[in-house]
């Protein structure tokens, strides 16, 4: 596998495969990403060919210094400066006017351009070697599990991407918050790492409609995505999980209110956390879903979680995953 530890060494030369085109994977503190110079078209191409892609799904730029948003943006105004002073580096996503030196296939020909500071040691480093903006989605085939290994990126991408730099386990586990500034309105495009509780502290109301109408305007916006391999079944509680089913795995939210049938194989089980903790629960999502997926079963049963926080961001990766069951993929 061509996986490499994070040492000095190893971002010079995974920034110099960036600035030369190439695709490189790595950690940051939501998923792993899968990143090239946003400012050049041949490797944006690579990262939408590695994934299957489709052109239409906009890429989210990364940035290690406030200083980079004058090359991708022409709307900087107070809000922005509050949002970036209060969340950066961290998981949330500002979708802004784009500047005429984006290339139309990192925003699939959209008039804005997403953009994040992630807070990743590594992340911020490849970014400031690599001398440009680096534009990355999650390091998956389009449509799958996010990666917060950089095993899972290995065993997804294999020899499609010319590094992975290993930076151990995501810390928040799920992708960041994206939302738009527009007309004195602060929309929300994808629940994410950051609560919803938080930003209105900061910036006041939140429209929270997620629903897209018409083409997306960020990336996590379509009703199938984050989906294992099996089926996902996404119940109201855990009480709704049929226990007897010898071909199915079980994911809950936090320790179960019952006793578990004493035949039951404790290796198809896994709990986000025992005292229902949310924050614990989002950093576990994808890599609890990813080792039930590997199981010999048929089906994943899913409890739902409280919608608060980031429950919201859970809930939105529970029931993208639980689509490929609803329409019977």
């Amino acid at each position: 596998m061509n996986i490499y530890e994070s040492t000095s060494a190893n971002i010079n030369k995974a920034a110099s495969i960036i600035r030369s085109g190439g695709i490189v994977s790595f950690p940051t503190e939501t998923v792993y990403g899968l990143g090239a110079d946003v400012f050049n078209p041949t490797g944006i191409t690579r990262i939408f060919e590695a994934k299957n892609r489709p052109y239409f799904d906009p890429l989210i730029a990364h940035i290690a210094s406030i200083h980079q948003l004058e090359q991708l943006t022409t709307g900087i105004d107070e809000r922005t400066e509050i949002l970036a002073r209060s969340f950066w580096p961290g998981p949330l996503t500002l979708v802004l006017p784009r500047s005429a030196a984006v290339p139309d296939i990192v925003t699939a020909g959209l008039p804005t351009v997403a953009i994040r500071m992630p807070d990743h040691p590594v992340a911020l480093e490849l970014i400031r070697r690599s001398e440009t903006a680096v534009a990355a989605p999650s390091a998956n085939p389009f449509g799958f599990l996010s990666p917060t290994t950089a095993e899972h990126v290995a065993r997804y991408l294999g020899n499609r991407v010319n590094m992975i730099l290993d930076g151990g386990e995501c810390t928040v586990g799920v992708e960041s918050t994206i939302i738009k500034l527009e007309d004195n309105k602060t929309f929300l495009l994808r629940p994410g790492g950051i609560p919803v509780e938080e930003l209105e502290k900061i910036i006041g109301p939140v429209i929270t409609s997620t629903e897209v109408h018409g083409r997306a305007e960020a990336p996590g916006q379509l009703p199938y995505h984050y989906s294992p391999s099996k089926p996902v079944r996404l119940c109201a509680s855990s009480r709704d999980f049929d226990l007897e089913n010898d071909s199915a795995a079980f994911l809950f939210f936090r320790d179960p209110p019952f006793l578990l049938p004493g035949k039951m194989n404790l290796e198809y089980i896994e709990i986000l956390s025992p005292g229902g903790d949310l924050r614990e629960a989002a950093a576990r999502i994808f890599s609890a879903l990813h080792r039930l997926d590997r199981l010999p079963v048929s089906v994943i049963y899913a409890e739902s979680v409280p919608e608060i926080g980031l429950g919201r961001a859970i809930m939105d990766r529970l029931r993208k995953a639980s689509q490929k069951m609803a329409h019977g993929d």
